[in-house]
């Protein structure tokens, strides 16, 4: 089964982002350690993990306060 991460801009919408699908939830989970930065950079505050169309779970990537 299939993973992915949706991208999410600040009002919730979604935005575009790297269509990357991995074959596990460590392989998604180590992608986003290392794209994080770059994906907000580019706007995404908040990434969904998708198993399928499962949600696994949700992830700010804004600095917490």
């Amino acid at each position: 089964m299939p993973w992915s991460w949706r991208y999410e801009g600040v009002d919730g919408q979604p935005v575009a982002g790297p269509a990357e699908s991995f074959s596990s939830q460590a392989d998604a989970e180590s992608w986003i350690g290392q794209a994080w930065r770059e994906l907000a950079a580019a706007g995404v505050t908040q990434v969904t993990l998708v198993e399928d169309d499962r949600v696994d779970y949700q992830m700010s990537l804004l600095p917490t306060e």
